[in-house]
């Protein structure tokens, strides 16, 4: 039995996977197991965000697999409480920090953190959580409702649990808020939406109305968070005061890390919330080397220079080519839409077959998600493979 018939075999059919075997990684480079080299522009959907087998995270986690991995969150864990100040302190707010181990469960924790605030601020109980259309919060039951996208919600795992709702605009927002209602619930660039960024005056004047009306904003920064967009998090770049942050992916630089920062410092006590493996010895470590690495690209200007780069070479691929309807995204979260799934899902083989990993999105959006670390010539390189992908498509 082959690798692929293995994984057919055993593991549950949940994903339209391709079957080529990575074996060796190197910042945006990929080897399969045929020696074929890959430029990978997906970095694991935003998770790799120092590229593959970093030097810094790779001695962080060697020094502390022989220490202690994993104990129990009844006991001090060192890096957690070193982390918890480090991503605060870059993020500028005010807050306290819970670890998870995804962005599912800091969205978890984040709507537990808002019906908590609901049930103790108010006269009467509040526990409505309002979203956007073309959003994505998770897979679990609660996540997955409070999704704004109707092919998530199949009835096969209904039912789902009560007051979510999601609209179509931030305008749209403000009408569907009533006397139950404790949060908003906005990604700033939509990921799995179409990276689509909102408007930053709307979100700005949203902001404000929810403060003055008590309402909490939470802003899911699973995706844009830990500098995807230019900024430690996007919110930073919308010059927003959230109450309730979530960040994941590119937190852990592939180690499973989640995160729920709120400006609510108090709102829980001990056993309202819990998690075996959230923030242990390992994710925490790991989380702490990539914040350093990336600080460094930041103060640097490297990283900036990186994502002028990216866009000016994006820009001039979408110039090129008809099949293109317009680019979107921000910072190193970029995205070209096309004007057929069809069109998107051959470009997307092509690529792979030159040696390129791109991925898609909603709204016939192919996706751009590097690492934050990645080179120049490793920009040229992939936009090379990606023109020889198109032929024969645009």
């Amino acid at each position: 039995m082959n690798l692929e018939e293995l994984d057919k075999a055993y593991v549950l059919h949940t994903y339209a996977r391709n079957y080529t075997n990575f074996v060796r990684g190197e910042g945006a480079l990929l080897w399969d197991e045929e020696g074929k080299e890959y430029v990978d522009f997906a970095s694991g959907i935003a998770v790799n965000s120092i590229g593959h087998a970093h030097p810094k995270l790779i001695e962080a986690i060697t020094k502390q697999v022989q220490k202690i991995i994993h104990i129990s969150n009844l006991q001090l864990i060192e890096p957690q409480a070193k982390l918890a100040q480090k991503i605060v302190e870059l993020s500028g707010y005010d807050m306290r920090v819970f670890f998870a181990n995804s962005g599912a469960e800091a969205n978890e924790g984040a709507i537990k953190i808002a019906r908590k605030y609901g049930q103790t601020h108010f006269d009467n109980k509040r526990y409505k959580v309002i979203t956007l259309e073309h959003s994505f919060h998770g897979r679990t039951i609660t996540t997955v409702k409070a999704t704004g996208q109707e092919s998530f919600h199949s009835q096969n795992f209904a039912p789902y649990p009560e007051g979510f709702s999601y609209h179509n605009g931030i305008a749209k927002v403000y009408d569907a808020i009533d006397d139950e209602t404790v949060a908003v619930m906005i990604e700033l660039v939509q990921g799995e939406g179409g990276v689509e960024p909102l408007d930053k005056k709307e979100v700005q004047e949203l902001a404000t109305f929810l403060k003055e009306k008590g309402i909490l904003l939470i802003v899911d920064e699973v995706q844009t968070g830990v500098y995807r967009t230019g900024e430690f998090l996007a919110s930073n770049l919308y010059e927003i005061e959230p109450d309730i942050i979530t960040l994941a992916k590119g937190l852990g630089g592939g180690v499973p890390i989640g995160a729920v920062m709120t400006t609510h410092k108090d709102i829980f006590s001990a056993g309202d919330h819990g998690s075996t493996f959230g923030g242990n010895y390992l994710s925490t470590s790991a989380g702490l080397a990539v914040c350093e690495v990336l600080q460094e690209h930041y103060e640097s200007g490297y990283l900036n220079e990186t994502l002028i780069y990216f866009e000016e070479q994006l820009k001039s691929v979408a110039s090129e080519y008809d099949i293109f309807i317009q680019d979107v995204g921000l910072g190193l979260m970029r995205g070209l839409r096309v004007p057929s799934s069809e069109i998107l899902s051959t470009i997307i083989k092509n690529s792979m077959q030159e040696g390129l990993i791109v991925l898609k999105a909603g709204r016939n959006t192919l996706r751009f998600l590097p690492s934050l670390t990645i080179t120049k010539a490793q920009i040229d390189e992939g936009f090379r493979r990606f023109r020889k992908a198109l032929q024969g498509v645009a």
